[in-house]
């Protein structure tokens, strides 16, 4: 491969003009044995076939097809004339660079070079370069675009191991030219790099040629060092140029948009969110380059001038190259492909000229674009390999069991109803601006009616809330705007519509406030929703029996229209527990799971369903046996909330004498009330954060005051426990910036991110303080892992308490980190309580995201491992007189009770409807009995154990 060198770069020389100068070079390259006599007479010829001057003072003179014979062995000569030397034209040329090519070698010179033509004032600098590594700096110091386009993406490849799925990815980067043969051994010599969601990153900078960046899925899930691998990166590493690659993936992993790409079932959607090369949907060719010397200088320029005859955009690239689409119109991006004989062009056409100018196009590359071609041998041509078939997807059989995300409680029995969206054709065209507006106006008119109607009869104030959110959608004036702009255009009232949409909805997605990115799924639904209307979409009707309704993915207009007295349950096959469709179903009591993979979409109509929302569990065509006692259980269930409703207001006494305090947990100070109407005994978790992110900018002192004042006084002397300033990490504010991270769960978050905020953090101390008036407060630190952290903010609260004194105040930390658990014992001798974050310390303690489309039903509370961590936090505290909560969704869980309990726990904060039930549920046991449950279930060894034990209590 021809490459440059000290030694090929004569500096400070002087010519008077272009034919001396060619002299010159012809001389070099003949006196240093790369060619023979008469080569000189071949670079006056190319001279007057057309300029060789590039650009920014470059000239690359080389000889004829003719003068080919004359080569001995290819090579080249640079000289430096800082005077410059007048190529014509008013061309000035200061770097001649004289080429000897037997073939197409002289391809990989012209790459670099052309990537250097892209730097400013190149041509200056190489005048004042002193010296030959100088020269060569400036030519080669050009950043290399990473090659990533959807050549280099592998969905659904088939493999049977990890090294399998590294193998196809350097292949795949073997084919686009980016690594040689050594590549392949040098990554699986490496060491994958997990980033969550079962993606993993290798990287290896040998052997490679030119950065890229391959991305491939298994055809089956994998495992690989026991954890998940659905998705690999192989970066061939060259320099800088994947590192905007890198920080794009490290927004998408914040955002918990991994599970997008380990999902993908389409390429274009993981190029849209890597940033990568999207090829156009416009018509194409594809066609073999047959000149000898492959697409250099001359054959290039005819292809230019002829793209230039037509006014829409032509894109050129070497098919299955991983190389981006280049502009047919740029001479200097023609040839940095680098295209070699026998290599298959793609082109691509705006489709307003395509039907001209691709036949156009066709016939010049196959005449030779002015040069005499040999017609290629049969075979030669790069052919494109096949895609490998993905596995089909299948129902799943009658009698098994299916593990998914709980979403919404309870049970469920009856036939499946699948209802799988259409997908919709319309018309990209319109009549006219004035028919496809007023056809919209229509559309939008019945919609808006529709959810007016939704808001009217919503009795849950959740549900009225986002559709209150979605008129508000349909009535917002940028959108409108935009699509009218699109109409005058002549598009579709369909095509506007939805363009629009699904690029607010995209741009949503892309923000790094993930509540902020949930307004995608309500945009698309609206979107959904006037499309239909506009496409005169009939309603799916709905059977005459109580029955379990299967989607892909539901929107909350889906369930908020439900009958609850048709639907007894709900399933997704995708989805998360967080959505907003989740809250819905559970704010109707309809029993729900979600992601439970594609295969339920392919269950037969009418097929026997038991559905448990309580423990994630789907079973199919359940026998006799089954549906009996999940009816049975159901039964008893209810008759268990109508007692517990009766006697919410009374303490959770257990049956030996027992009192556990059962608390709320408050996202914000409008539920105190409700919560004490439920039966609360106080507020256990007050997420302050709320305050923080319904502000444009951080709240001052004066309103976070009223805001704890008001839920102080729906207490009426009840304690609050208000958890100071949670974000950073995955829950950033949109006016207080935080470095991304690779994984922001293990990153500044919580207490470790408002210690560096220390006047925002006292701020919000002063006002706790200054809101209570002596009534009892509890203030605790989120995300504590080591003593230090708890007596800096420890410190920052006493000096305040100096201030503004208090008459019944403690001071704690949530237990959620693992080492806060592990050094309980030296903690409780500080803190005044402990509350134990179950939700996050779970995730830690197994390293299972909650979220994860797939692990989430594995991330299990109950598991062993989080048991002994709870237990040592108890005893820890109990050891020094301290008290305990816990305040994740454990305690919300009835099974889990009795565990808590045994553990110890003297506190159980939860969602205010949940109170009553676990109020209950503490009456039905009693202490002694708890204590040995617990102790049995610490010496058992999965979560599936300890539950199974839990059910039997």
């Amino acid at each position: 491969m021809l490459e440059l060198t000290a030694g090929q770069v004569s500096m400070g020389l002087s010519a008077p003009d272009k034919a001396a100068a060619l002299q010159m070079l012809a001389g070099q390259l003949e006196g240093d044995g790369l060619v023979a006599p008469g080569y000189l007479a071949g670079l006056q010829a190319r001279e007057g076939q057309g300029s060789t001057y590039l650009g920014q003072g470059i000239a690359i003179p080389h000889g004829t097809p003719q003068t080919r014979d004359l080569v001995h062995r290819t090579g080249v000569r640079l000289m430096q004339f800082p005077e410059g030397v007048d190529w014509g034209d008013g061309q000035i040329v200061y770097l001649a660079i004289g080429i000897a090519a037997k073939s197409d070698e002289h391809l990989r010179l012209l790459q670099i070079l052309t990537r250097a033509l892209g730097e400013a004032d190149l041509g200056s600098e190489l005048r004042r370069a002193q010296g030959p590594e100088e020269v060569l700096k400036l030519l080669q110091s050009a950043p290399q675009e990473l090659a990533l386009d959807d050549q280099l993406i592998g969905l659904a490849v088939p493999a049977e191991d990890y090294d399998e799925l590294v193998l196809q990815g350097a292949r795949l980067l073997r084919r686009a030219d980016c690594v040689g043969s050594g590549f392949a051994a040098a990554m699986l010599q490496g060491d994958p790099l997990p980033l969550g969601e079962g993606l993993w990153w290798l990287h290896s900078d040998q052997a490679v040629q030119r950065p890229g960046l391959a991305y491939l899925t298994p055809d089956k899930p994998l495992r690989y060092l026991d954890q998940p691998l659905n998705g690999l990166f192989c970066l061939a590493s060259l320099g800088d140029a994947h590192l905007a690659l890198l920080e794009r993936l490290c927004a998408l992993l914040i955002e918990g948009r991994g599970r997008e790409l380990a999902r993908a079932t389409q390429r274009r959607a993981v190029l849209e969110a890597l940033g990568g090369e999207v090829q156009p949907d416009w018509p194409s060719l594809r066609l073999p380059l047959a000149n000898a010397h492959g697409l250099h200088a001359r054959p290039a320029k005819e292809l230019v001038q002829l793209a230039k005859a037509f006014e829409g955009d032509i894109r050129v690239r070497v098919a299955d190259s991983g190389v981006p689409a280049v502009s047919a119109k740029s001479l200097s991006k023609l040839l940095s492909l680098g295209v070699r004989r026998g290599q298959v062009l793609e082109i691509l056409a705006d489709p307003g000229i395509a039907e001209q100018a691709l036949p156009a196009l066709k016939a010049a590359i196959e005449q030779g674009l002015g040069e005499e071609v040999e017609p290629l041998p049969v075979g030669e041509a790069q052919a494109q390999e096949p895609e490998a078939e993905s596995v089909p997807v299948q129902a799943p059989p009658a009698g098994s069991q299916l593990q998914a995300v709980p979403a919404a409680p309870g049970i469920a029995i009856g036939p499946a109803h699948i209802h799988v969206r259409k997908e919709l054709d319309f018309p990209l065209r319109g009549e006219s601006p004035t028919v496809e507006r007023e056809r919209l106006q229509q559309a939008l008119a019945h919609v808006r009616g529709d959810i007016e109607a939704l808001v009217l009869r919503s009795e849950v104030k959740a549900i009225r809330e986002i559709f209150i959110t979605h008129l508000e959608m349909l009535a917002d004036p940028d959108l409108g705007d935009e699509v009218e702009t699109r109409l005058k255009q002549g598009e579709s009232a369909a095509a506007a519509w939805m363009t629009v949409i699904e690029s607010a909805a995209a741009q949503q997605e892309s923000l790094h406030d993930a509540l902020l990115a949930e307004r995608a799924a309500d945009l698309r639904d609206i979107g959904r929703r006037v499309l239909g209307q506009l496409c005169c979409v009939e309603e799916v009707a709905e059977p005459d029996e109580p029955y379990i309704l299967i989607m892909d993915e539901m929107a909350p207009s889906d369930v908020a229209r439900l009958d609850r007295n048709r639907v007894a349950g709900i399933l997704t096959a995708r989805g998360g527990a967080t959505s907003h469709s989740a809250i819905v179903a559970r704010a109707l009591g309809i029993p729900a799971l979600v992601g439970a993979g594609a295969g339920v979409l392919l269950l037969a109509p009418q097929t026997p369903l038991l559905l448990d929302g309580q423990r994630g569990r789907l079973v199919v065509a359940p026998d006799a046996e089954q549906r009996e006692r999940a009816q049975q259980e159901q039964e008893n269930r209810q008759r268990r909330l109508h007692l517990a409703e009766a006697h919410k207001l009374e303490p959770a006494t257990t049956r030996d004498g027992h009192v556990v305090e059962i608390c709320a947990n408050l996202g914000d100070s409008n539920g105190a009330a409700k919560a004490v109407a439920h039966g609360a005994e106080g507020v256990g978790l007050l997420r302050t954060e709320f305050i923080f992110m319904a502000h444009p900018q951080a709240p001052d002192l004066a309103t976070q005051e009223a805001e704890y004042r008001r839920v102080f006084d729906a207490l009426d002397g009840r304690p609050l426990v208000a958890r100071t300033l949670d974000v950073g990490g995955d829950k950033p504010l949109p006016y207080w910036p935080v470095p991304e991270e690779e994984n922001p769960f293990l990153g500044v978050r919580g207490v470790r991110l408002t210690l560096q905020r220390p006047h925002l953090m006292e701020t919000q101390l002063r006002a706790l303080l200054r809101a209570s008036d002596g009534r009892p407060l509890r203030i605790m630190f989120p995300m504590v892992g080591n003593i230090d952290e708890w007596r800096q903010a420890r410190d920052m609260t006493l000096a305040l308490v100096a201030e503004i004194p208090q008459a019944d105040l403690q001071l704690g930390i949530m237990v959620e980190v693992p080492s806060a658990a592990l050094i309980a014992p030296a903690l409780a001798r500080e803190v005044d309580f402990f509350s134990i974050g179950t939700n996050d310390l779970t995730q830690y303690c197994l390293a299972i995201d909650r979220g994860h489309p797939t692990l989430s039903a594995q991330a299990d509370g109950l598991h062993p491992a989080v048991l002994h961590l709870i237990d040592m936090t108890v005893r820890a505290a109990h050891a020094q007189g301290k008290w305990v909560g816990v305040c994740g969704e454990l305690a919300g869980d009835p099974l889990a009770v009795p565990l808590l309990v045994g553990l110890g726990v003297n506190e159980l904060s939860l969602s205010a409807g949940g109170i009553a039930e676990v109020k209950a549920r503490v009456r039905e046991i009693s202490r002694t009995a708890a204590r040995e449950l617990a102790a049995s279930a610490l010496a058992l060894d999965s979560a599936a154990a300890v539950r199974a034990l839990a059910e039997r209590f």
